[in-house]
């Protein structure tokens, strides 16, 4: 294998891109390890004072989650979600954003979000690491981004996710976000917004088993537990497509009915994640490594489909507003991969 090397002389503006993507690439191992020596180091090593303050911590994560499923009310401290590293992260790539319809801040919305890829990069700075892009085109729309609910139960961890504007997916995470208050009079509304957006990766680790560059599979049709909860909430579902996603990383050949594929499918239905091995590049290289491919994601926010509230979701008027989400969302690729697509001519949308 013929290796292609990167240059030595690089601009420091580039280095401290490479740098910051760096840490954000791996930054779900290092939370979750950093999180389990804090944890193993203060009980096993810790004096009196230390274990109890850690016993007492780890009931408070117990106690708090149970009682508000970790959510942050507001869009939390702005330092953590718009800053200079972060928009160092964004610049890599770089990641942009578009607006095709006004959102407007009298109600709630659901982002079905598409495609995963391999890390839901794109939709993850855009709604969650440096939203000052989304602020400036949706005014007084909070930002939310959906993420595994037991991610919330890894003490530290949480804290630094709920900083950056996650909530978990589960039902009475989505219940409690998506049913606030639209008043701007209301206790909640103080900061300005009035209204919730948050984005869920509808097609999840299954979708992200069929991430490799150029091929846009989405797992959507079976996929209708975004629509219910839409619609008892009464929350507008607005489609979202990130052009570029799947071409920042490649990923081991894992085709289905492998013993790759296979393995992947065990875990995940065990863990709710899928152990990917993906390819991309490295600090002096472009040709292996683990950091993402410099490869533009634009994320298309489409118009928001309005449904009618009920409690108890009727299944046919639950396969009515799948269908139009499926449609909408199959428009916005049409409409947009000439113009965001490098390789539009070959890219083709593929909807399981």
């Amino acid at each position: 294998m013929k290796i292609e090397w990167a240059p030595l002389r690089v601009p420091l503006e580039r280095r401290m891109q490479i740098l910051v993507t760096a840490f954000f690439t791996s930054m779900l191992l290092i939370l979750l390890s950093v999180s389990f020596l804090l944890v193993a180091g203060s009980l096993i090593y810790g004096g009196l004072l230390v274990r109890s303050l850690m016993v007492t911590y780890l009931a408070y994560v117990f106690v708090h989650h149970k009682k508000t499923q970790s959510v942050v009310d507001g869009n939390g401290w702005m330092i953590t979600r718009t800053n200079p590293l972060h928009r160092h992260y964004r610049d890599y790539f770089p990641v942009e954003l578009v607006k095709t319809a006004e959102l407007p801040a009298t109600k709630n919305y659901i982002l079905a979000s598409f495609p995963h890829g391999i890390l839901g990069t794109g939709i993850g700075i855009n709604m969650g690491l440096e939203i000052s892009k989304w602020l400036e085109l949706f005014p007084q729309v909070r930002p939310k981004l959906g993420t595994l609910d037991q991610h919330f139960h890894v003490p530290f961890m949480r804290e630094v996710l709920r900083c950056w504007g996650l909530v978990s997916v589960s039902k009475e995470a989505l219940i409690r976000m998506l049913s606030k208050s639209n008043d701007p009079k209301h206790k909640d509304n103080r900061d300005g917004f009035t209204s919730n957006a948050v984005a869920i990766l509808v097609g999840g680790a299954q979708e992200a088993m069929d991430s490799h560059p150029g091929q846009y599979i989405l797992t959507l049709k079976n996929r209708k537990g975004f629509v219910r909860m839409a619609i008892r909430t009464g929350s507008s579902i607005v489609p979202s497509f990130s052009f570029g996603e799947v071409d920042i990383f490649d990923q081991v050949a894992n085709p289905p009915n492998s013993l790759l594929r296979r393995f992947q499918d065990f875990v995940k239905k065990l863990t709710g994640v899928s152990p990917l091995i993906p390819v991309g590049r490295g600090f002096f290289n472009y040709t292996f490594g683990f950091l993402p491919f410099r490869r533009r994601i634009v994320q298309v926010v489409g118009a928001p489909i309005d449904v009618v509230k009920s409690e108890h979701p009727d299944s046919e008027y639950v396969d009515k507003v799948h269908g139009q989400v499926i449609e909408a969302v199959e428009k916005l690729f049409d409409q947009y991969k000439d113009k965001y697509l490098e390789n539009s001519k070959s890219a083709t949308l593929v909807v399981h």
